[in-house]
């Protein structure tokens, strides 16, 4: 490959299929494009498993392409059934608009919206997709698509094969795939749609739509779909989402995520999720031994990305004031409790379940029978214990769990 874009897609991992990669290396070789990656909108915030696209959309304005974000005001309606077991829940628009107004706040984040020839694009499906008249979109598009070849696909053919329900909804969503990337196409210029891997067979047909409809030749291209270490799927962990979103997971919370990442991904992490060079990351493990330096660069320039420098160097100094002092940081995850509410003592059991920072009851007796749990840097004791105002310090108190786990208890 002669083009730098495409070269490093390949040198950071992020490659996995393309429908032409000769001939998309030798278009970009010779200009800049405009690519497109779809987002649907079903909650508030992505999580960091959407967070390798982003990236795909960054390296795109590194090399001087144009990135369009399109956000699917439509398609959300509907739901992609790629790789789910069932139906998703159906979202109103209004919950929809609004998801897409607190989504779009990430991009602005992390892509530059400074240089006019780069600056991304953002586009919402439904300004197309909500006013197609069903019969002409039958007549004019749904002719191009065959059910045979519709049910080799993965998001179709597997869940007929768990026996799982398929409504006639969720498998028209290729179709509507399909039609987005026509719509860029004719209307934005845009020649190459990204995916991951699971998007596969929808990118296909929209490269196929855009050939029979319009006799020109597009582009599709996969990255591929981040199994962990341990074997569970990138962005979630058993407390739940890693949201990218501020207000949903502190930026402090952020960076103890990537620290605590499986010292067998590390090193792929380094070149997924920051900017640092994919052949200077090489020679870092060759030089450096201790692994637990490496995870603190990791947290460090995959928060900076999200969040900024401040951000990123304030959360590695309270983990640094949290882990190796007792002291109370004041940047560690909050939890405020009214005064009221706390007069007459609080359950310590029920207070670390309501708050979601155990899972059960039970976890939480296990932790204080492993003398896991303390409370302003003292063992817990009595799974019996009431948190009470003469504990807190100018109204401040450290629950932790484990070396890692710290949140801070506020009375307001």
């Amino acid at each position: 490959m002669k083009n730098k874009f495409l070269q490093e897609m390949q040198s950071r991992g992020y490659l996995n299929q393309c429908t032409d990669l000769d001939k998309l290396d030798e278009i970009t070789n010779k200009k800049s494009i405009s690519g497109y990656i779809g987002f649907d909108c079903t909650a508030n915030s992505l999580h960091v498993g959407s967070l390798l696209q982003i990236m795909i959309l960054k390296l795109m304005q590194k090399h001087g392409h144009r990135p369009i974000v399109l956000l699917g005001g439509g398609t959300t309606l509907i739901g992609d059934p790629s790789g789910k077991n069932s139906t998703r829940k159906i979202l109103d628009k209004k919950e929809i608009k609004n998801n897409i107004q607190s989504v779009k706040k990430v991009f602005n984040k992390i892509l530059d919206t400074s240089n006019k020839n780069t600056k991304p694009m953002f586009v919402d499906n439904a300004e197309w997709l909500t006013k197609l008249n069903y019969i002409e979109f039958l007549r004019d598009i749904g002719s191009h698509f065959t059910i045979n070849k519709m049910l080799t696909f993965d998001s179709v053919r597997l869940r007929l094969e768990r026996e799982q329900s398929l409504s006639y909804m969720e498998f028209n969503y290729m179709i509507l795939q399909a039609y987005d990337f026509y719509q860029l196409f004719k209307n934005n210029n845009c020649i190459l749609q990204i995916g991951g891997s699971d998007q596969w067979g929808n990118i296909i047909n929209g490269v196929e739509l855009i050939r029979r409809k319009l006799q020109k030749e597009s582009f599709g291209l996969t990255s591929p779909l981040i199994i962990l270490s341990s074997g569970a799927k990138m962005g979630k962990t058993e407390k739940g989402a890693i949201w990218l979103n501020e207000d949903l997971f502190s930026p402090y919370e952020y960076w103890q995520f990537w620290r605590n990442t499986d010292d067998r991904d590390v090193k792929k992490f380094l070149k997924f999720f920051t900017e640092l060079d994919p052949k200077e990351i090489d020679k870092t493990f060759d030089r450096e031994k201790n692994i637990n330096n490496l995870k603190i660069v990791l947290a460090n320039k995959a928060t900076e990305i999200l969040h900024g420098k401040i951000a990123s160097k304030k959360a590695e100094q309270t983990a640094k004031e949290t882990f190796e002092g007792s002291g109370l940081s004041l940047d560690l995850p909050e939890i405020k409790i009214k005064s009221n509410e706390i007069d007459k003592g609080i359950n310590l059991l029920d207070f670390l379940t309501v708050n979601k920072i155990f899972s059960s009851k039970n976890e939480v007796r296990r932790a204080v029978m492993n003398k896991g749990l303390k409370i302003n840097d003292t063992l817990v004791i009595d799974e019996k214990k009431m948190l009470e105002k003469k504990i807190f310090t100018n109204n401040i108190l450290k629950i932790s769990y484990g070396k890692k786990k710290h949140y801070l208890i506020k009375i307001i």
